[in-house]
């Protein structure tokens, strides 16, 4: 499977039907060339704020960067990821969970309420998970939804492509089960 199949793939499922195909073409065929080639994919893109010093190579960057914020959610607190998560839901969708009852919890618990409330929505694709995607680079938590049966291919072309991507409750569980 080439590149460019493999993040149109990966991007078609963490957009979860919010984004175009053409979008996601164009985003896939882009972040390939700046793959393959990054300083003609620099030079040929001199809008492109991007250098050396970041930690994730161009073309995930391109990827990063391209999706909207109805697909990538960023925040420096748990209450601030969930905040912006509710938002791209819309008004029609009922939560529970409140962004401000997770202000003052500890981390792990704040991820599983927001998890517990994310797998009680779409029903139908046996609700949703919350994955850490990429390094953040602005905010301290950066993440996607994904339905959860398409979780196990999520993560087989992260791993294909070379972009980080974990399911956020179980991550922050083992670093803390690894460290304790």
């Amino acid at each position: 499977m080439s590149m460019q199949h493999s993040l149109e793939k990966l991007i078609t499922l963490i957009s979860s039907g919010c984004m175009k195909l053409e979008d996601i073409s164009r985003i896939a065929s882009e972040a390939e060339q700046a793959y393959a080639a990054p300083e003609a994919f620099l030079a040929s893109n001199p809008d492109i704020n991007y250098d050396e010093s970041f930690p994730i190579p161009l073309g995930e960057w391109v990827v990063v960067g391209s999706l909207p914020d109805t697909v990538l959610f960023q925040g420096d607190s748990y209450a601030e990821l969930f905040q912006s998560i509710r938002e791209s839901f819309g008004p029609d969708v009922s939560f529970v969970l409140q962004s401000k009852q997770l202000q003052k919890v500890e981390p792990l618990k704040a991820l599983n309420r927001i998890q517990v409330q994310l797998s009680a929505l779409y029903p139908e694709k046996q609700g949703y998970v919350l994955v850490d995607f990429s390094e953040p680079l602005d905010d301290e938590y950066q993440a996607v939804l994904v339905y959860t049966c398409d979780l196990a291919r999520v993560l087989e072309l992260a791993v294909e492509v070379g972009i980080y991507a974990a399911p956020a409750y179980e991550s922050l569980r083992g670093a803390i089960e690894a460290a304790g």
